[in-house]
């Protein structure tokens, strides 16, 4: 297993000068009901602001641009439900890099059209039926491309960490910080970023209930797995975290907690109609478990990152009556 320096500050730091003027410093809310709610001062850190909606821009801009000219020209693959598509789709294009994407059929409606949007290939596939690592694995090879992963990547995990490093530029001192986890790109990224800048900073990462190998894993110290989660959230039905990020996560993270279905839904309704944001159940997961109770830290400085606001509105309707 590759050591937990396997991505470090300086990468994190040296992806935030790759991504000045490129990537948006995304704004950071503060809501009176929610600091009177949990008794903390909260500082929510939106990454459904960011270029293609949610925070893997960073990374997929990140990793684009180290690519050498030869594997620019013949281009890069990879596979994701939507967030992670796009945002290689976005950077793709941005960098003359052509990408092709392998997503499940039912990915939300909405990250299929924007990502063929910036101009990608899309190939669908069954999450039933193939393995979708094997599937990129041998259409990357068949095809001579660069295969980015979404979340175990070294320059992947860099590039999200600098969300973490403009949150603590401009509040500053932070006690807890809550950030989603799906793969643990996002959670690594910014806990090494954390660490090194506010190094008693507790950072605790949040996964959905059914989709909860990260949290088994964490606390195990064994990586364990999940097969097609049926989890709302849909950007993290990653089946592990990965060989890069487990132990990252291990080395940098305090603690791992689960939210259920009915918490995830009722805060993103929550932060729709109070803070007047759209989020996705996937981008909803850190803000769960503070506005449910499954965090408290009262009295703290707290940092909550919302991750991604790609949300089918078709289905709003669905899912507002499952609460």
């Amino acid at each position: 297993m590759p050591q937990p320096n396997s991505v470090t500050i300086t990468d994190v730091q040296a992806a935030q000068e790759r991504l000045l003027g490129i990537a948006h410093c995304t704004p950071v809310l503060t809501s009176t009901i929610v600091n009177e709610r949990t008794n903390s001062l909260v500082f929510f850190k939106c990454e459904n602001f960011q270029r293609t909606g949610s925070f893997k821009f960073r990374g997929a801009y990140n990793a684009l641009a180290q690519l050498s000219a030869a594997q620019k020209q013949k281009g890069v693959l990879t596979y994701s439900s939507g967030n992670h598509a796009q945002a290689i789709a976005l950077a793709g294009q941005l960098l003359n890099i052509p990408a092709t994407i392998v997503m499940p059929d039912d990915a939300p409606a909405v990250k299929q059209t924007a990502t063929r949007s910036y101009g990608a290939e899309v190939i669908l596939y069954n999450r039933q039926e193939t393995n979708r690592e094997e599937l990129a694995q041998n259409l990357a090879s068949d095809r001579n491309l660069t295969l980015i992963p979404p979340y175990d990547h070294p320059h992947v995990v860099a590039g999200q960490g600098t969300a973490a490093l403009e949150l603590i530029a401009e509040v500053g001192q932070l006690d807890l910080l809550l950030v989603c986890c799906g793969g643990g790109g996002l959670i690594s990224g910014c806990a090494i970023a954390t660490k090194a800048l506010l190094p008693n900073c507790q950072v605790i990462g949040v996964e959905p209930e059914l989709a909860d190998d990260a949290t088994r894993s964490f606390h195990s110290k064994t990586l364990q797995t999940v097969t097609n989660p049926d989890t709302i959230a849909d950007g993290a039905r990653t089946p592990s975290l990965g060989k890069i990020t487990f132990p990252l996560v291990l080395h940098y993270v305090d603690d791992m907690v689960t939210v259920s279905e009915a918490d995830i839904l009722r805060t993103m309704f929550f932060l729709w109609e109070r803070l007047k944001i759209v989020v996705e159940p996937t981008g909803v997961l850190a803000a769960a478990a503070l506005l449910e109770g499954v965090v408290t830290a009262p009295q703290a400085k707290i940092g909550v990152l919302i991750s991604g606001g790609n949300v089918d509105l078709s289905q709003v309707g669905k899912l507002y009556t499952q609460i």
